[in-house]
């Protein structure tokens, strides 16, 4: 279980009485609202049901717009058996002390928002411009954006759990092109006694590619992975507990790999926020045909010279006769699993900020959680998106020590 999953009664047991007596005397009861998704091809939602009962049990109230699961396969029955209360316009939904989103908010709203809410979305701020923070700041918003959550290990748990499920997603959604004749050449990923196996190369040792390459090697593929970080690499397998083949990414070593590759995976994170190309269209065309591209890197501007993006209505494109696959937001293609990883992290979160007595008291003792916040009653507080956009922004620090 990742450390940011635990139980509040769970977590209350470890904690000293004189502790214990100062918490139930601030928790405070919470409205949650849970609007539905309206981004373009987002099928997620921030809640699972058992979430809310969970919620709902501890004395908070859940509202959730009529049909906010349709696409992750939740139906209103479901959250209202759970204890949530379904409402059907989003102007109810919004009257929530605290909004639960998987996509950033838009325009629309925004102007739905009342003054000193509290948002938990994700940013996405490479996407975002400056209006965006200024309308917030007018409404005197506190948004927490979740992909910069960490936990007590000091990692991003969100982050790696959409990885984990885009890793694995990224060898099924493979196997499926590969296998069909009007993509790829009818061949089985993995191996088969008497059959040689299938070449799997997957370009980054982060969690995407760990995953991918567990997924690979799970059917039998042949696996070999590049980075550019010997650390990665001796963790990946360290991770694996097994010896496969690994390199930093040298081109001729690289070309040669793709040339006998069935299945090539990009997988490349950049702390920088684009992604480095370093298949070329020179070596795209070398690949064999018939062979599956799966750029998940995409969404930070792809590591294959050829890739484009796509979407899940439309997800493969075919360029010197390999198929490529390059939608961005693959865990919305497992939006029901997805949802419950999601879920699995908001639902303590909330139970947090009720036995703190509300969002900043829980900000003054979760260091993890402040790492999320980019905005504090309507003062920015992320000092990158400040300089990206030349807006005034403060340190967070200073500001709540100033609003007690």
């Amino acid at each position: 279980m990742d450390n940011t999953l635990y139980n509040s009664s769970t977590n209350s047991q470890l904690q000293p009485r004189e502790q214990l007596v100062q918490l139930n005397r601030h928790k405070k009861s919470l409205i949650i609202g849970v609007p539905r998704e309206v981004s373009f091809e987002e099928n997620r939602i921030a809640l699972a049901p058992e979430a809310v009962n969970l919620i709902t049990e501890n004395g908070h109230q859940v509202l959730i717009e009529s049909k906010a699961g349709e696409n992750a396969r939740f139906t209103d029955t479901e959250f209202a058996e759970a204890g949530g209360e379904i409402k059907y316009t989003k102007e109810e939904i919004f009257k929530a002390d605290i909004l639960l989103k998987v996509a950033p908010p838009n325009d629309e709203e925004i102007e739905l928002m009342k003054s000193r809410q509290t948002i938990i979305s994700v940013l996405n701020y490479p996407i975002q411009n400056e209006l965006f923070f200024r309308k917030l700041s007018a409404k005197k918003i506190t948004g927490l954006s979740y992909e910069f959550i960490k936990d007590r290990a000091n990692t991003f748990p969100v982050v790696r759990a959409m990885s984990e499920i885009a890793g694995n997603a990224s060898i099924m959604i493979a196997a499926d092109y590969l296998g069909n004749t009007n993509y790829g050449k009818g061949i089985l990923l993995g191996g088969f006694s008497g059959i040689t196996p299938t070449e799997v190369v997957i370009l980054g040792a982060g969690t995407v590619g760990e995953y991918a390459a567990r997924a690979a090697m799970g059917l039998g593929a042949m696996v070999k992975v590049f980075d550019n970080s010997i650390y990665r690499l001796r963790r990946l397998q360290n991770n694996l507990n097994t010896r496969i083949f690994t390199s930093i990414i040298q081109p001729k070593v690289l070309l040669k790999a793709l040339r006998r590759a069935h299945v090539a995976i990009g997988a490349i994170h950049s702390p920088e926020g684009i992604t480095p190309c370093v298949v070329t269209e020179e070596m795209v065309k070398q690949m064999k045909k018939g062979a599956v591209i799966v750029d998940v890197s995409i969404d930070r501007g792809g590591c294959f010279e050829t890739s484009q993006v796509t979407n899940h209505s439309n997800p493969v494109f075919v360029k010197h006769g390999i198929t490529h696959y390059c939608v961005p937001n693959i865990p919305s293609k497992i939006p029901h699993t997805a949802s419950y990883a999601l879920s699995n992290f908001f639902a303590p979160i909330i139970l947090n900020i009720g036995d703190h007595g509300g969002i900043d008291s829980l900000l003054k003792y979760d260091y993890g959680l402040r790492q999320g916040v980019y905005m504090y009653s309507g003062i920015l507080t992320n000092k990158y998106i400040g300089n990206h956009f030349n807006l005034p922004h403060q340190d967070l620090e200073l500001l709540m020590a100033a609003f007690q």
